[in-house]
């Protein structure tokens, strides 16, 4: 019998979550069915949307992970392959390939070459097809345009920001240290970056953006995001991905300025990646190839250890990863 070590979420996060809300437990797993696999975990995802959504109390705590088929009894799941599914925080996992998560069903890990698996996670997952979809999609930037993002050493803002580099705009980021903002800049071709916790957004924006902002591509809200508003030009858009800044923020909620978004004639628009599951692929692909091309860079935040997942998902929630935080197991 395989015992799998399962993390549930049993106490509501109050402010940043702790290692009291969740509880490790084994499972032992029964023998396996006509039609389902063993699957035994490699890299985890920690991601900002597990502290705004995680399933209810008592249950396995939500998540993404690359996993290794171990066993099977499934033609379409061999043993051997590697599998992309929303196993949620646990080290084996028995699936039919047919349950639903957030990112839809599991699926068998493309052909991504000499690329480490793990970057199915990031770049080659979720993260990427957020950016790729929501900039893309919603955001439309065209060539010659100024493209802002915030969170822009995240997981999502550092690609969002780099495929606006390749449709020819002009990139400002925001960031939360001298390092990530100089890394923004330097590594991932930015052409301007503001350290927001040492620096005044509203005076360089400003500076940087002296014709104002085309599109908005926010990833944090709050303070940040109503400042960004008011250097929009007329017919600005943005593009809602998350609100990082509010997720362990119990007291305080800043909005968007309603009074800018009537004048300024702003279109916002608030989406979740799983909207674009049936192109899901074709953003994998396209990722792939601009990362072999040199046009995308990535950086990972590696944790070691499947008992350190919450250590690992704190330190995303309060910035210290650049770029994809990922656990590997």
């Amino acid at each position: 019998m395989v015992k799998a070590k399962v993390y549930k979420y049993v106490k509501e996060f109050e402010g940043t979550p702790k290692k009291s809300d969740f509880k490790v437990i084994e499972e032992e797993l029964p023998e396996l069915k006509n039609g389902e696999f063993l699957a035994e975990a490699t890299y985890l995802s920690v991601d900002p949307y597990m502290r705004a959504h995680p399933d209810a109390v008592g249950e396995t705590m939500v998540g993404t992970q690359v996993a290794k088929v171990i066993k099977s009894k499934n033609p379409k799941f061999p043993v051997g392959k590697l599998v992309v599914g929303g196993f949620g925080w646990r080290s084996h996992t028995i699936s039919n390939g047919d349950e639903e998560a957030f990112l839809g069903k599991p699926y068998v890990l493309p052909d991504i070459g000499d690329l480490s698996p793990s970057l199915a996670l990031g770049v080659l997952g979720m993260p990427g097809n957020t950016a790729y979809f929501g900039l893309l999609e919603l955001g439309k930037p065209k060539s010659g345009e100024t493209v802002v993002v915030s969170g822009a050493a995240g997981a999502v803002g550092s690609i969002a920001g780099q495929i606006a580099k390749i449709k020819g705009c002009n990139v400002i980021g925001i960031a939360g240290s001298d390092a990530k903002a100089k890394w923004l800049v330097d590594e991932l071709g930015f052409d301007h970056s503001i350290n927001y916790k040492t620096q005044n957004v509203h005076e360089e924006l400003s500076k940087m953006a002296p014709k104002g902002v085309d599109c908005y591509y926010d990833n944090v809200g709050g303070e940040i995001s109503d400042t960004v508003l008011k250097h929009m030009n007329v017919f600005g858009r943005i593009v809602a991905c998350g609100a990082i800044s509010q997720y362990n923020n119990i007291n305080t909620i800043f909005g968007y300025n309603q009074t800018t978004i009537v004048f300024s004639q702003l279109t916002i628009y608030g989406f979740v990646v799983n909207r674009w599951l049936d192109r899901w692929l074709e953003g994998i692909v396209q990722m792939a190839e601009w990362v072999k091309q040199g046009k995308v860079k990535y950086q990972e935040t590696l944790t070691d250890g499947f008992d350190n997942m919450v250590d690992a998902f704190v330190n995303m929630l309060t910035g210290g990863n650049v770029g994809k935080a990922v656990v590997k197991v």
